[in-house]
């Protein structure tokens, strides 16, 4: 029994830390997608407008923050009670939301794992079940955790995990997310992930409709509509199966004349065989200005070379001129829908370079091409060209910054803890040797005064 006591709860653990440490990390390293995550459920209670943005941000990259180290701790079995306590806890908040998503359904998708996993409300009630049981195992045996690390070196792997979520989180906020999990990621054919392919599920309806005869109301569907003595009250149309739906749906460009809505231009951007620059700015009344002198830099290259530079926002015309008052900005600007402009890149404004429909590269203001890389017409610099898969490149840093430390900590700790451990048996022997040596000499001595004593007498 205690054995399999032991089993279960070390399977629990691990099943726990996985989790949190993939929840934790895919939205720590996406801020800013976790804040607008974190927006929606406040505008689904009807808090939107009570907290800042700044509180959401700093809001988002704590949490994510304390999943992700929660499931390091809950790893190497670090402070075992408290850990398996917050995360019991944890997982009761987190179901009750769950349930209240399921019952209520004011947002589709949880967000439980950012943009790189998406579960209906019905999954994320299932796997939050499982989570719970798992952490009311841990909870009850915390002590039948087996721990990676000795107790005395706990503190360096907290430390590290922390200080190392928290880095990734701010060059993430700085920068751009460090995987992205989105449709519009780079190398993405916007055109193919708006099409539907042939063939695929068409979303169905069923329309039933309201009579009245003789004072009674019934319904009927199309199949069993009765003749014609039936007066006509009313008629519903629900959709019973829902259709395939491409990745991108709800992307378009379209210009701004004189203060209203013109002329949609999406296919003709992205039929565009030649490069055009896009600069995202979902709302240019919070919208970073201080690099506004590199982005007319690139729009004074665009124009040289004959490239397309558009703007596209969801700010009105109030919001438009007033950029345009900051920074002087002579380039179009074009209307797009404001969950689209901030699900295509997470930096207000950010860049963002297409060629025929596909993303080449995409750019933070905070790192926006220099000088002395637009001194090359697009065609012969690289960045006009699409970057290699940097996926295993990225995969490989953190292994090496995080991973692999951890590791090697892991291994000097059980070495040292085995080290003492022999030390400890080989003092133990030592000490056996001394007292049984001491024995026969005390033996000896006593010998040897019984034989004196005999011989005197």
């Amino acid at each position: 029994m205690e054995k399999i006591k032991i089993i279960l709860s070390n399977l629990c653990r691990i099943v726990l830390a996985i989790t949190f440490i993939f929840s934790g990390y895919v939205k720590a390293i996406d801020p800013m997608g976790t804040q607008y995550k974190i927006e929606d459920y406040l505008e689904a209670i009807s808090l939107q407008n009570i907290f800042p943005d700044w509180l959401t941000l700093t809001t988002s990259i704590l949490l994510s923050a304390l999943e992700f180290s929660l499931g390091i701790f809950m790893l190497f079995a670090i402070r075992r009670r408290i850990c398996s306590k917050i995360i019991l806890f944890f997982m009761i908040a987190m179901m009750a939301i769950s349930l209240w998503l399921v019952i209520a359904n004011p947002i589709q998708d949880c967000g439980c794992f950012g943009d790189a996993i998406k579960l209906t409300n019905n999954q994320t009630l299932c796997k939050n079940v499982i989570l719970l049981t798992c952490a009311l195992v841990v909870a009850k045996w915390p002590l039948d955790l087996v721990r990676f690390i000795s107790k005395s070196n706990q503190w360096i792997v907290i430390n590290y995990t922390i200080i190392f979520i928290l880095i990734s989180s701010g060059l993430s906020l700085y920068g751009l997310p460090q995987f992205d999990f989105r449709p519009y990621h780079i190398g993405a054919n916007l055109k193919q992930e708006m099409t539907i392919p042939k063939g695929a599920p068409q979303p169905e309806f069923e329309t039933t409709f309201l009579l009245r005869k003789n004072g009674v109301t019934k319904e009927f569907t199309i199949d069993n509509y009765p003749d014609s003595t039936w007066e006509y009250v009313d008629r519903k149309t629900v959709q019973t199966q829902k259709g395939y739906e491409p990745p991108i749906h709800d992307f378009s460009i379209t210009t701004i004349e004189r203060g209203h809505k013109g002329e949609d231009i999406t296919n003709r951007i992205l039929d565009d065989p030649g490069y055009t620059f896009l600069l995202i700015a979902p709302h240019l009344e919070t919208a970073d200005d201080s690099r506004f002198g590199d982005i007319e830099q690139i729009y004074e290259f665009a124009e040289n070379h004959d490239y397309g530079f558009y703007c596209l926002t969801a700010s009105n015309q109030g919001g438009i001129k007033r950029w345009q008052d900051l920074t002087g900005a002579e380039y179009e600007f074009c209307t797009t829908d404001e969950t689209t402009l901030k699900t295509i890149i997470r930096s207000n404004p950010g860049l963002l370079l297409i060629k025929h429909g596909v993303i080449i590269n995409k750019w933070s203001h905070n790192s926006l091409p220099n000088q002395k890389e637009l001194e090359k017409p697009l065609e012969e610099s690289s960045l006009g060209k699409l970057e290699k898969n940097s996926i295993p490149k990225k995969i490989l840093e953190i292994i090496l910054w995080f991973i692999l430390p951890l590791i090697l900590l892991t291994i000097a700790d059980r070495l040292w803890a085995w080290s003492k451990y022999v030390r400890e048996k080989v003092n133990q022997g030592e000490q056996k040797i001394k007292k049984i040596e001491l024995d026969c000499i005390t033996t000896s001595k006593k010998e040897k005064k019984n034989e004196k004593e005999n011989r005197s007498r």
